[in-house]
């Protein structure tokens, strides 16, 4: 059974980490403006779009790769939570409410890896092997 648990949560990995590469890189260039003023249109400090690009792209990756998948799995989980307070609370809008809870799902999702960790075909488990 921990054959198929380590598959799993490599390929649970990697599925999770597409969609933060994907919307950390797209924050890149010509959308960083933009992105930036809707923060501030939602009363979030643009100031703070580096560090969701940060968590985003770089966030995507180190879980995609398996490295220190359990601290960078809370901290997007925390993202995700927060993210779908502040900027899809609006439940008049059917989008909006589906929004909210497809954060709250990606959430428990990143908050389950955080408890189970990355599994052994990843950076973490490598490391742990060699100490």
């Amino acid at each position: 059974m921990k054959k198929f648990e380590d598959n799993g949560l490599l390929i649970a990995r990697i599925l999770m980490s597409v969609l933060f590469i994907i919307a950390g890189y797209g924050k890149l260039g010509d959308a960083y403006a933009g992105t930036q003023e809707f923060m501030e249109a939602m009363k979030v400090p643009g100031i703070l779009l580096p560090l969701t690009i940060l968590l985003e792209l770089g966030g995507g990756l180190a879980v995609m790769f398996g490295l220190l998948t359990r601290t960078t799995s809370v901290f997007i989980f925390i993202f995700c939570i927060l993210t779908a307070v502040l900027f899809h609370n609006d439940f008049s809008d059917g989008m909006n409410l589906t929004m909210f809870l497809k954060n709250f799902s990606i959430g428990a999702g990143y908050l389950m890896l955080a408890m189970m960790g990355p599994g052994k075909f990843s950076i973490d488990g490598a490391l742990k092997k060699n100490w």
